[in-house]
């Protein structure tokens, strides 16, 4: 049910009071709530959680909600994006009950007095106003899933090291039975014990074209923030997830997998022959790998623009030299920022320089084509900054797709 007039200006009311107290808001809605529901734990990265990046996508999708809860259709994407990390993680219509009550209570600390009988009634129904809104999608999803709605045991059977610090992962089902197709650039979620009891769940792109028999991820260290100084050099927070997948997981280790999810594919449905244009820079070069090899097994005469930029090494090297050999249809721009002693200009590497849309060409970029689709994948500020350079240039918004995990300003920013 909508939220009348009145509830609606209650609602918008108190936001800025809420947007400048978000930080304090989010501390008190997780510590409160992890405390009295440890089993949460399992749900949320951990290390976005220490850092803030976690609370502050929350509060931002709840206030983003709360100031445009009378013309939501612009944040439809958003909460796409929602709705598949959900499910791929397996969230129920019964944790949205508990989300609720911890979230108003937070509010509430803030407001204070502010917060009267009215206000908590108006702002209980416009959480679930989007709660509901986010449940129903989700089950939408869930059916699409079929028989597989949760974490599903995976066996190890290959990995194969790309560079010094990605590893693919060659994933078979334990039960044997055949794996259902996904769309390239989709993702799944896996789920391991860590140290401390907890489960973590991190999203790692599918990295090859669908196969009913084998899934393959490709997962980088994360060594973490690093810290130096003239006697030794350290890093801060590494990667818990990447660090155990690399380090511990061997032929044969069995592993939780999600069923493939995500807003952020190529559709096989719609057979257009319009270019495409793939731009990557670091891991995000994983999804752009499924997409390739997928259209060039389904659509070989389509024309692909490969565009990536990286520090050194580049996983799947080797294979994208091969697929410029073998397709006429398949062109690459490839940036090294450090290029090695063995790296050959024009062979190896085309610029000795971080990726920068501005020294390509036009025909490079297929700007002169109104139909050409682009996919954006890395760093989330190299991908609003990638985005925004091609809309400067005459491209719409409505052909740059994006892989965007957050849900918090990166993506605002996006969208705006």
């Amino acid at each position: 049910m909508a939220l009348t007039y009145h509830q609606t200006k209650l609602v918008k009311e108190t936001i800025p009071v809420l947007r400048e107290h978000g930080e304090r808001i989010s501390t008190i809605f997780y510590k409160s709530m992890l405390t009295e529901h440890p089993e949460l734990n399992d749900y949320f990265n951990g290390v976005n959680l220490k850092n803030g990046r976690q609370p502050r996508a929350l509060t931002a999708v709840i206030l983003n909600f709360a100031s445009n809860i009378n013309n939501i259709s612009e944040l439809i994407p958003k909460f796409e994006r929602m709705c598949n990390k959900h499910c791929s993680l397996g969230i129920k219509p019964e944790h949205y009950e508990v989300v609720g009550k911890y979230l108003l209570q937070a509010f509430g600390e803030v407001l204070g007095a502010a917060m009267t009988p009215d206000v908590l009634a108006a702002w209980t129904k416009a959480y679930w106003v989007l709660a509901k809104m986010l449940i129903g999608r989700e089950q939408q999803l869930y059916k699409d899933f079929e028989a597989w709605t949760s974490w599903r045991p995976f066996k190890i059977d290959r990995v194969v090291q790309e560079t010094d610090d990605v590893y693919s992962f060659y994933l078979v089902p334990k039960d044997g039975r055949r794996l259902p197709k996904f769309l390239p650039g989709q993702y799944v979620s896996v789920q391991i014990q860590v140290p401390g009891g907890h489960l973590q769940s991190r999203q790692y792109s599918l990295s090859d074209a669908p196969s009913d028999k084998h899934y393959r991820i490709s997962v980088k260290r994360d060594e973490g923030s690093q810290y130096s100084n003239s006697v030794s050099k350290s890093y801060q927070n590494p990667g818990i997830v990447s660090n155990i997948l690399i380090n511990y997981m061997k032929v044969g280790s069995v592993l939780s997998v999600s069923h493939p999810a995500g807003e952020f594919f190529l559709d096989l449905a719609n057979d257009s022959n319009v270019p495409l244009v793939l731009i990557s820079a670091g891991i995000g070069i994983t999804p752009m790998i499924s997409i390739t090899n997928t259209v060039l097994a389904t659509q070989p005469g389509r024309q692909i623009s490969f565009i990536h930029g990286s520090r050194r090494s580049i996983p799947f090297e080797d294979h994208i030299a091969q697929l410029r050999r073998r397709n006429a249809n398949f062109h690459s721009k490839i940036f090294k920022s450090h290029p090695s002693d063995g790296d050959r200009p024009g062979s190896t590497y085309d610029y000795d320089c971080r990726l920068d849309l501005a020294k390509l060409t036009d025909l490079d970029l297929f700007l002169h084509n109104s139909g050409a689709e682009y996919y954006i994948c890395g760093p989330e500020q190299f991908m609003v900054e990638a985005s925004a350079y091609l809309a400067s240039h005459g491209v719409h918004r409505g052909r740059i797709k994006i892989e965007l995990f957050t849900t918090g300003e990166l993506a605002a920013k996006q969208q705006g």
